[in-house]
């Protein structure tokens, strides 16, 4: 970035790169002075249709020029259409509508401990995550999520929270109790490494939170909206959750967050229990509107396929030791810790890619195509080859 841009201006939260993006088309980033990358973070899982994508662009201008946001007090077309194709796709019976992942995850911890709260009294509200989870940056979602680095400076955090061992059903059965009101899980753990539940393990988890009334929790913020190859990746594991909570991709660009009840806590929600003054605005709904209504089978299909291709030539990568996730939500493992190395001379080389722990971490597009798939190959081995 030029040094001339005024940074201090800015909270020092974020490491940032420097790189200044100013426009886009399909994958690819154009910066500042006019060079181009190929973009394999979409805005962290955000821009599912990539850049410059112009009948979203129209789509937006025509509701710009209409609403972009009013009352909650009042009925809203917009957020209504999303929550009735929300339903539809996914057989949950309603739809409450924030702006982030944090804030749906939020939403569903109220309506856990409130469900619980409603049918058993007091005392029965500790809901269960796992290690290396992560579910948002809020004061709760701290607390829940299962990484020690999120559990400090910020004391006294929201208690009511334990961390399971990931894949380890008999942790989960040790730290189960009487106070259990529900479960929360990542099928997928991003922020954590990309790293997959096992089919048994959720399974197990699903059947014994059925046996005891027990909340079944699947935030699918990072693996929902077409990144694994389905709507949500909940589809896959073959599970039957109570509430899912989404955000990212589902505004295709524009912040909106939601939470999935479904039959067994569609009514936790009353008048008054929870609310956003933002959230379901008419602008970020329109857009969530089109993602849902373009996203397709034969997408799905390619993204399923396209990430095992994209698998098995990482896998030809020097010092690649491992390649996890699904479609386009994968983790690189390599054989020594040097991934915030090898993101920088991505960068260097037109590029782009996140991190997570110690892995290189893939959200691209969803349109990505099998062409750019070889480019990305390509670039990162180039690199990988000229380390010891």
């Amino acid at each position: 970035m030029n040094d001339k841009i005024p940074r201090q201006y800015l909270a020092a939260t974020y490491r940032q790169y420097p790189i200044m993006p100013i426009e886009g088309k399909g994958c690819r980033l154009i910066d500042r002075q006019g060079k181009s990358y190929l973009d394999l973070t979409s805005g962290i899982g955000v821009n599912v249709f990539g850049y410059g994508n112009n009948d979203w662009q129209q789509a937006m201008i025509k509701q710009i020029y209409r609403l972009t946001h009013c009352s909650n007090l009042f009925l809203n077309e917009q957020a209504i259409e999303c929550a009735r194709l929300l339903c539809e796709k996914t057989g949950c019976e309603r739809v409450f509508f924030a702006n982030s992942g944090a804030e749906s995850n939020e939403g569903a911890i109220k309506a856990a401990r409130k469900y619980s709260h409603d049918r058993y009294g007091e005392n029965r509200s500790e809901i269960l995550t796992l290690t290396n989870s992560f579910h948002g940056r809020t004061i709760t979602t701290l607390s829940a999520n299962g990484q020690s680095v999120f559990h400090q400076h910020y004391m006294p955090f929201t208690e009511g929270f334990q961390h399971v061992y990931t894949n380890d059903i008999n942790d989960f059965k040790h730290k189960l109790s009487s106070r259990t009101c529900a479960v929360m899980l990542e099928l997928i753990q991003g922020e954590g490494g990309v790293n997959e539940l096992t089919p048994a393990f959720v399974n197990e988890i699903q059947a014994i939170c059925k046996e005891r009334d027990i909340l079944l929790i699947i935030d699918e913020v990072q693996t929902g909206i077409g990144r694994c190859g389905s709507l949500f990746l909940y589809e896959q594991y073959h599970l039957t959750p109570d509430i899912v909570t989404c955000a990212k991709g589902l505004g295709g660009g524009l912040p909106i967050g939601a939470v999935l009840f479904f039959h067994k806590t569609k009514d936790v929600f009353q008048q008054g229990d929870h609310g956003s003054t933002f959230g379901g605005n008419m602008l970020s709904c329109t857009s969530a509107i089109y993602v849902l209504t373009h996203l397709n089978e034969k997408l799905y299909r390619d993204i399923r396929e396209n990430g095992i291709y994209f698998k098995q030539e990482l896998l030809k990568c020097p010092h690649v030791e491992a390649v996890s996730g699904r479609g386009y939500m994968l983790g690189i493992r390599f054989d020594r810790p040097f991934a915030q190395h090898i993101a920088h001379r991505c960068m260097e080389n037109n590029l782009l890619v996140t991190t997570a722990k110690n892995h290189i971490r893939l959200l691209p597009p969803l349109v990505l195509t099998r062409a750019e798939i070889d480019e990305a190959v390509t670039i990162l081995k180039g690199i990988l080859n000229t380390e010891p």
